[in-house]
């Protein structure tokens, strides 16, 4: 006997919270990108124009979450049977090759300058860096808490969170400039930079593949679930477990359950299983397969192919 549950709860509480949080990161943003783009060329920073290309792509990737919070929202289809809760995912996958791409720019920017450091307003470069790392901040205040709740919003905190030490490099440098002339600070201080959004860009990419190739998630031991749920009473054994992320914060589970005799109440094991992967390990979505330990395996094919009810025309 198949039995198919789910709450939709807790992904929904987590769109809706972190779609306003998203919106005005957004907007935050992109009016400093604007003035930070003036700036870089009218100082010559190499620093502040690699913040400020950093900062265009968090605009990009800010859009990009917020576009995937509301796609996700959507309701499942008869062809989209699990929604588009995996939108999320993508969008985190894409801010993860941005940051990437970013980095690579840096470094080939930094490196042309080494042997020959051009002119830097040094001054003028530390008043923008200074406004840019405010504004950094405040995108990161308003992200903070719900990046561990979201990859998605993850990505764009890593996004934000980067820009700001990038603000943080730009100063360092424009303060090397201004007390010691060292202009070369301004490439170095550039490829430390890099180097620090190579590493975010990485955790993003590899916990976002993970989700995509359905691996457990990290917080989830199986071996405690399958012994959780070998001790339940009425269950002789568990056999075929598999837990993977739907989206962030929505875990899916299905399995076989054998029974210890034929004379069971399947509703009520059917509930005692799901509630301990419910309430131990939260788990939403739970897809159970009784089989009866003393005949012949019985097999009721239930609905295991939608997460969340879709309307009928």
């Amino acid at each position: 006997m198949n039995h198919h549950g789910h709450t939709h709860g807790h992904g929904h509480e987590i769109g809706r919270t972190a779609r306003g949080s998203l919106k005005a990161a957004l907007i935050i943003t992109a009016i400093f990108l604007v003035a930070e783009f003036v700036g870089a060329l009218y100082t010559n920073s190499l620093a502040l124009l690699a913040d400020a290309g950093h900062m265009l792509t968090d605009v990009a990737a800010l859009g990009l979450s917020f576009f995937a919070i509301r796609m996700s929202s959507r309701r499942a289809t008869p062809r989209k049977t699990y929604g588009f809760y995996r939108v999320e995912i993508l969008a985190a996958l894409l801010n993860g090759l941005f940051l990437i791409l970013i980095a690579i720019y840096i470094f080939y920017e930094a490196y042309q300058r080494l042997s020959d450091p051009p002119q830097v307003k040094a001054g003028w470069m530390l008043v923008i860096a200074a406004v840019g790392l405010l504004a950094n901040l405040a995108s990161a205040y308003l992200l903070f808490g719900k990046h561990r709740e979201s990859l998605n919003v993850r990505g764009a905190f890593f996004h934000v969170l980067s820009d700001a030490i990038g603000s943080v490099g730009a100063i360092v440098a424009g303060m090397a400039i201004l007390v010691g002339g060292y202009q070369i600070a301004d490439p170095l201080i550039s490829m430390l930079v890099a180097v620090l959004i190579l590493w975010s860009s990485w955790i993003l990419i590899r916990d976002a593949v993970d989700i995509l190739l359905e691996g457990t998630p990290a917080h989830i031991n199986i071996v405690s679930l399958r012994e959780q749920l070998g001790r339940v009473d009425g269950v002789e054994s568990v056999h075929d477990l598999h837990v993977w992320t739907l989206t962030s914060g929505v875990l899916a589970m299905s399995c076989h359950v054998v029974a210890e005799n034929s004379n069971f109440n399947r509703t009520e094991l059917l509930g005692r299983v799901s509630g301990v992967a419910r309430q131990s390990f939260r788990i939403d979505h739970t897809t159970i397969q009784i089989e009866d330990a003393n005949g012949p395996q019985e097999v009721f094919d239930a609905c295991n192919c939608h997460f969340g009810a879709w309307d009928s025309p």
